[in-house]
């Protein structure tokens, strides 16, 4: 179950799992950002392929349009899965 919120701040908190069962609601949030927004993964345990899909359509979206989207707050094991895909060269992640 993924729990997905957006706040007054420009950032989305991401809490539980984020895989194919979650894309669709992953996808209907995501879409409705623009500019720069900060994503909180601090409560987010565990991230798919269709998770990391979701992110990089949205980051490629955001540059379009001269923003793009930050990732703070990762557990140790989800960076390593952006590590392994490559994904740390296309985001910034603190």
């Amino acid at each position: 179950m993924l729990e997905i919120t957006r706040d007054d701040q420009s950032t989305v908190h991401l809490k539980g799992r984020m895989d194919a069962s979650q894309a669709d609601t992953a996808h209907e949030v995501m879409d409705g950002i623009d500019g720069t927004w900060t994503v909180d993964f601090s409560g987010l345990e565990y991230i798919s392929s269709a998770g990391l899909k979701v992110l990089l359509a949205t980051q490629q979206r955001l540059w379009e349009d001269g923003g793009e989207i930050l990732l703070t707050g990762m557990t140790p094991h989800v960076k390593m899965v952006f590590e392994l895909a490559g994904y740390d060269s296309v985001f910034k992640i603190s």
